[in-house]
């Protein structure tokens, strides 16, 4: 049997067929027609679907679930309560696709939760049955794992962990609230800082010298690349960064003590240099100094976890 998986993006919808053994077998990717509404995106999803069953030469009966990851908060039942970059609000996502596929089971999950599965089934989190996500992108995505299993709480509106308040911060997060981890701790966020600090501090940075001078061209992978050079402005923004996001893995750890901790998105790609500095921070806060904890890790999965997770929801 194989799997169905959609990584439903706010610009591009990625689909796959995925066999049991979390391989990707065919893999597709169409342009999100947001400006078509929810039922012209799902109209998009369901045709990429049956491109995928056409060319892979397959048909419902072969399919054991559809699994779509939305960018966005979900119930168990697959509706879509909020999906800001799709402007979608309750859209009965798996109603809809059921119509299509009507004989087919179809699971709805947060994208950075989907993350976590994939990790789970083939990554830096395979083996283990207790596993915490973080996604390091725009913003801060979480998702949950214990005992083998999804969690998303009671009504599906757990694993926030980006909207965990963690300290008072100089602007307010997108949700209307100030203090969130994601406005702290993401590539956004530390854009944000390293231009506040560039305006205040008033010293030469390589930052500067890398964009030409023009503050908008500044993003997260020019931070870090001065930072490793030495640059202080940068790797005062990346300290921040990371103060405030071992605040956040250390209260994860006190509350589930999990085996592993995976750090993902485009911010894992600053590789072990960001993440000496994680564990450094964290070791400032456990509360036993002398027991062990989970290890904080970053994920082995990047463009393809998306379909992998979605798709290993129903298995």
């Amino acid at each position: 049997m194989y799997y169905v998986g959609i990584d439903l993006g706010g610009t591009a919808i990625k689909g796959g067929i995925v066999d049991e053994n979390a391989k990707i077998i065919l893999k597709k990717e169409v342009k999100t027609p947001v400006e078509a509404g929810y039922e012209g995106v799902i109209g998009e999803i369901i045709s990429l679907i049956n491109s995928l069953l056409d060319e892979a030469k397959l048909n419902t009966k072969d399919i054991k679930s559809i699994g779509i990851g939305i960018p966005g908060v979900a119930s168990k039942e697959g509706l879509v309560y909020y999906a800001h970059n799709l402007f979608w609000k309750n859209v009965p996502l798996s109603d809809m696709l059921k119509k299509e596929f009507k004989d087919l089971p179809i699971y709805v999950e947060n994208d950075a939760t989907v993350a976590c599965v994939a990790e789970y089934a083939c990554g830096a989190m395979k083996d283990k049955k207790t596993g915490v996500m973080l996604t390091l992108g725009t913003g801060v995505g979480g998702g949950i794992i214990i005992d083998g299993k999804v969690f998303s709480g009671s009504h599906g509106l757990g694993s926030e962990i980006g909207h965990m308040v963690v300290g008072e911060n100089f602007y307010d997060c997108n949700c209307g609230k100030n203090g969130c981890l994601e406005t702290f701790s993401s590539a956004t966020a530390i854009i944000n800082y390293a231009k506040k600090l560039i305006k205040e501090e008033n010293k030469d940075t390589l930052i500067m010298e890398k964009v030409q001078n023009d503050m908008e061209k500044i993003d997260a992978k020019v931070i870090i690349d001065s930072a490793k050079e030495g640059d202080y402005i940068a790797n005062k923004a990346v300290d921040n960064l990371v103060k405030y996001l071992a605040i956040g893995i250390t209260n994860i750890m006190n509350i589930i003590d999990p085996e592993v901790i995976c750090i993902g998105g485009g911010l894992s790609k600053s590789g072990n240099f960001l993440l000496n500095k994680i564990n450094s921070e964290v070791s400032k806060y456990l509360l036993f100094k002398d027991l062990e904890y989970g290890k904080i890790v970053i994920g082995k999965l990047e463009n393809d976890g998306g379909i992998i997770g979605s798709a290993m929801l129903g298995k």
